[in-house]
């Protein structure tokens, strides 16, 4: 006697007559299809994981970690563990930078939900609520300020602080930023307005790393209209702080930086929230 293996269960079969053996076979056939569907219709076989891709984000997460709308999960900054990490994986599928995936809801975790949250029509305070975890499951995506602008540009909403990196023609990365503060100043000498323009302005000048002017420090600035430029900033409040640049937080420089280069276009629109609507 030997064995004859069919769908992964072994069936014994004679060897001596081939008629019997085929016989046999086929009847194994029919009895492991007979088990393998009535397992599945009293659920003893374990479901197949769905990719990611095509089941959408709480999939990531497994099991345990589905559903924190639902199950009342609410973060924190300085939280940490599995919903945590499932929120910044959500936010880094949708393009809002969370710096490392690792289950501490810090400062970059804090920026990209703010990002989220005024993308989705939210108020931003980086507190992860029912509001903001169903916004994740059914984010609208991010429309243009400039359709059918170039493949590879920058577009900044003063109105709602948000300053989106195209790539390809597509939304790449969405960022929380700080504009121009609309108030008159005088630093170090200097008076002026603090105001960043509206406009269409072209990337003129790039300087990498850390500099440092009358007015402060700057990161990986990208220079769109005279001394004004998007910048990586250590502050990058909630509200339009700056002296007319547009600030963005460090990690996201890092990459905004990388891609943006000499030429390229800078779209800017809206207007920036006055203090009383802030």
């Amino acid at each position: 006697m030997r064995f004859v293996e069919v769908c992964f269960i072994r069936f014994p079969v004679e060897t001596g007559n081939q008629h019997f053996v085929i016989s046999n076979v086929q009847r194994s056939l029919a009895l492991a299809f007979v088990l393998v569907s009535a397992a599945l219709s009293v659920g003893a076989l374990p479901a197949v994981a769905a990719s990611p891709a095509l089941a959408g984000p709480d999939a990531l997460a497994g099991p345990d970690a589905q559903r924190p709308a639902e199950r009342g999960v609410v973060l924190r900054f300085g939280d940490r563990g599995q919903y945590v990490h499932l929120l910044q994986r959500w936010l880094e599928r949708l393009g809002f930078d969370p710096g490392n995936v690792n289950g501490r809801f810090g400062t970059e975790t804090e920026f990209a939900v703010w990002a989220l949250q005024k993308s989705q029509g939210l108020r931003a305070r980086g507190r992860v609520d029912y509001d903001t975890w169903r916004a994740l499951s059914r984010f609208r995506k991010i429309r243009p300020l400039v359709p059918g602008g170039a493949p590879r540009r920058l577009e900044i909403d003063l109105t709602r602080q948000l300053m989106t990196l195209y790539t390809n023609g597509r939304p790449a990365l969405v960022t929380h930023i700080s504009t121009g503060a609309e108030v008159h100043y005088c630093d170090n000498g200097r008076c002026g307005t603090a105001i960043t323009p509206t406009g269409d302005f072209r990337v003129f000048r790039r300087d990498p790393g850390w500099t440092t002017g009358p007015l402060g420090s700057m990161y990986n600035s990208l220079y769109f209209s005279g001394g004004m430029a998007v910048h990586g900033s250590s502050k990058v409040p909630l509200w339009p702080a700056s002296h007319g640049c547009v600030r963005i937080p460090l990690h996201v420089a890092n990459e905004v930086y990388r891609v943006i280069q000499h030429g390229d276009p800078v779209h800017i629109r809206g207007n920036a929230p006055t203090a009383q609507n802030r």
